[in-house]
């Protein structure tokens, strides 16, 4: 049963992010924040200039109570020990922004936005260094853990995308239609529901990530160098996912769908397969195998992730469309935080 965190916000929440020291920050339709201890305790509540709503809110990497929220086109940069107006603010982007992200270094901060761009902060100098694009909507932008220069993004044009800051163009891009789906028995369905990417997560390692499409399906893949392949596809909700959040544990995957579930997934033991450079092998194996052959090796590959049993470790029945997925360890227990249309944040504890 889901512990229910009340009184923080009037409308819908939008985004959760966990600090640190155990901190949770919720964000809101109308520019509404609240800020919680680990107990559920409200500790602190604000509403933003202009009132639009926060899409993301994001802890600083080395500055625990330092807050990067965005909110319609603008970033505030909150100190969460004195929870009141924003100590800075940036204009950078020119449509409402989706998703922030600060990497390791605390060097960086990406805003990703409606207009399809990427635009790159120097945290220092307090200017663009880097503008990247899609596009269409880019819907989530991620960088790597341990690669301060090297992120991901990924959007509703289908495309998701490996970057790094000292090239504007993509190294590596996938088109998500074209991904390991020609001969799924899912393939004829694809047009009437694209596999438009919503949410991208990236594993501790930093070399694998998945991403949460419209679709239903949940698609994990590895970096090598400046690429990345495919390891694993499998369907996980019935409607479109709407997150992806991989825990602080190797691979095991969270997801949340607007089917109003939130599942566990162990991806593992899927991943560490072709951990022996998968990409060389896989080419060697095209080369010289005929087309035909070929052909049955995609087709096996889907039902072998089949029979492998792709299956959650953990159903939630939440029961609404999941706006967003936190992962806090709150008094030596941990917790699945979920926002959803409503005004509260829903918490549930997991399994040792």
């Amino acid at each position: 049963m889901a512990v229910k965190w009340t009184g923080g916000h009037s409308s819908s929440v939008l985004c959760l992010t966990v600090s640190a020291e155990g901190l949770v920050v919720s964000g809101a339709e109308h520019g509404e924040l609240a800020l919680w201890d680990g107990g559920g305790s409200q500790v602190g509540r604000l509403k933003l200039l202009g009132e639009d709503d926060v899409t993301s809110v994001v802890f600083s990497a080395h500055r625990p109570s330092t807050l990067y929220t965005s909110h319609g086109k603008t970033i505030s940069v909150l100190d969460v020990r004195a929870f009141q107006e924003p100590l800075e603010r940036f204009h950078v982007n020119e449509e409402e922004i989706n998703c922030l992200s600060v990497n390791n270094t605390d060097s960086f901060l990406a805003a990703a936005d409606d207009s399809g761009a990427i635009k790159v902060l120097d945290l220092e100098s307090k200017k663009v260094t880097r503008s990247l694009r899609h596009s269409n909507i880019c819907s989530s932008v991620a960088f790597r853990p341990q690669r301060p220069q090297s992120l991901v993004s990924c959007g509703l044009d289908m495309q998701v995308m490996l970057w790094n800051l000292q090239k504007a163009r993509p190294l590596w891009t996938t088109n998500l239609q074209e991904c390991g789906t020609e001969n799924s028995p899912q393939s004829a369905g694809q047009f009437f529901n694209p596999p438009l990417a919503h949410s991208l997560s990236v594993a501790s390692c930093g070399n694998v990530f998945g991403c949460g499409a419209q679709d239903g399906k949940v698609r994990i893949f590895r970096v090598t160098g400046v690429k990345f392949e495919q390891e694993l596809e499998f369907q996980a909700h019935r409607l479109g996912v709407s997150q992806v959040l991989f825990m602080p544990e190797a691979y095991w995957l969270l997801s949340g769908g607007n089917d109003g579930k939130v599942l566990l997934w162990d991806v593992g033991s899927e991943v560490g397969k072709q951990q022996k450079s998968p990409a060389k092998s896989l080419q060697r194996r095209k080369a010289q195998a005929p087309a035909s052959s070929r052909k049955n090796e995609k087709l096996n590959k889907v039902s072998s992730s089949e029979q492998a049993g792709v299956v959650p470790k953990l159903t939630i029945e939440h029961g609404e469309k999941v706006n967003w997925l936190s992962y806090a360890e709150i008094k030596g227990s941990r917790r699945v935080l979920v926002a959803d249309q409503s005004s509260s944040v829903s918490v549930y504890p997991m399994p040792e």
